[in-house]
């Protein structure tokens, strides 16, 4: 057990944190708890003790030992800890019996983290999508919630027979899938807009790149970077902050590098270890970005020791979004603070790049790649456009990289780098081809 007592701001609730360890992996649980005393203080929490124990099997009534219990009742009496956050989720058993034994409040790992969400959210769609994962989260545990109120049997199903903390429960549950269901119907219809917009995009040509990766990355600093380089517009930028899930909505900007070489750049919610699923359900409407990136920019704290850990959790979070098969560029990130044996900006390899995010030359090497990478699949192209076909020409102007104009007498000459998409569209107007 390690303790802390020192005084902390009264602003700050203090909490006693608690986890297991099934898998005989001490460095695993160390790294998940700091992980959790992150997610505190995110929460404007001010952990002060830690307690934990190395199980062979997870207890189903205590999740701990009741010793370790015992231990955890008497730790949080001498540190004056208003709070238990425990490191899994617990079931609603364990979450009552556990409350029973300590006599305080009890938190686990997923109710934490919806908590943090809530506060996140800015968008209609974002906090639509927090307050039906914290309702699927709430609905199984309402049991014991009414345990001050009168209970009696009954031989009948009707509510008349029950005692007023089986009313109470059972009008609280009606009332969350009500909720639930009115929430889904909402979601629905924003998830219907966003298709809409999305596939406006989609026929525009322009390549979409999405930012991935483990929470504090540096996902936002990158999108802001790019808005200073080649929008300069502070109005576009997103919550760049030094901590755990300080980005929630998915921000789609429109990165204009010159010569018609434009991408999309989406900024999504960060991914970390243990994330509830029900959040991944919850915000799968949200991350619809990723699915259909053509490129997804995978950001990667190399500064972090636990790094590898993290890009793994961010690989089987794509698995699970169906989102795995999509072409994949790491960006090695804060390489500037991972230690003098990593050299940047550099690449590495077809799909690996060290950089450091707030540094120009970091940027413009970052950005080159990308564009050689999402602009793979463009061809050189010289077609004869009639000039009654004049929205043919403005699509090309608009759409690809027009490397020259002529006004011939058939019609508008175009030399362009174009996507084969378009190349095969409009075939007919092709006079040469380049290799």
């Amino acid at each position: 057990m390690e303790l802390t007592n020192k005084k902390d701001p009264e602003t700050l609730e203090r909490v006693l944190l608690a986890g297991v360890d099934c898998e005989d992996n001490p460095d695993e649980l160390e790294r998940s708890m700091e992980e959790l005393a992150g997610l505190a203080r995110a929460c404007n929490m001010e952990p002060v003790g830690m307690v934990t124990q190395n199980v062979d099997f997870i207890n189903k009534g205590l999740y701990m030992g009741s010793g370790k219990v015992q231990e955890l009742r008497e730790a949080a009496q001498v540190l004056d800890a208003g709070l238990i956050i425990f490191n899994d989720t617990l079931t609603p058993s364990q979450l009552r019996n556990l409350q029973e034994e300590i006599k305080k409040p009890v938190m686990d790992r997923t109710s934490l983290i919806l908590d943090i969400f809530e506060t996140r959210a800015r968008t209609r769609e974002a906090k639509l999508q927090v307050e039906a994962a914290k309702l699927q989260y709430l609905l199984p545990r309402l049991i014991g919630m009414h345990e001050a109120l009168t209970r009696q049997g009954g031989t009948s199903g009707s509510m008349s027979s029950k005692g007023a903390g089986e009313k109470k429960l059972e009008l609280d549950r009606r009332r969350i899938e009500h909720r639930i269901a009115e929430l889904n119907r909402e979601l629905k219809e924003i998830s219907g807009e966003r298709e809409v917009q999305r596939k406006k995009r989609q026929n525009s040509r322009v390549p979409l790149v999405a930012l991935v990766g483990y929470t504090n990355a540096g996902k936002s600093t990158i999108m802001n970077a790019m808005i200073d380089r080649f929008m300069q517009d502070e109005d576009k930028k997103v919550l760049e902050k030094d901590m755990l899930f300080a980005t929630l909505d998915t921000t789609v900007r429109r990165i204009n590098t010159g010569n018609n070489k434009d991408f999309l750049l989406s900024d999504t919610v960060g991914f970390i270890h243990k994330l509830p699923h029900g959040l991944v359900k919850a915000f799968r409407s949200t991350l619809e970005e990723v699915r259909n990136a053509d490129l997804l920019l995978q950001v990667v704290d190399c500064s972090d020791p636990h790094y590898r850990e993290q890009m793994a959790t961010t690989q089987e979070t794509l698995r699970e979004l169906e989102a795995g098969d999509i072409p994949m560029l790491i960006a090695f990130n804060k390489s500037d603070k991972a230690g003098e044996t990593i050299t940047y900006p550099r690449v590495n390899g077809d799909d690996r790049i060290y950089i450091s995010a707030k540094e120009s030359d970091s940027l413009e090497l970052l950005v080159q790649v990308i564009l050689n990478r999402i602009y793979a699949d463009f061809v050189c192209i010289n077609l004869l456009i009639p000039y009654d076909k004049g929205s043919i020409a403005s699509y090309f102007m608009k759409e690809a990289h027009v490397l020259s104009v002529q006004y011939e007498e058939n019609g508008t000459l175009l030399c362009v780098k174009c996507h084969t998409a378009d190349k095969e569209k409009y075939r007919q107007y092709i006079i040469e081809e380049e290799n």
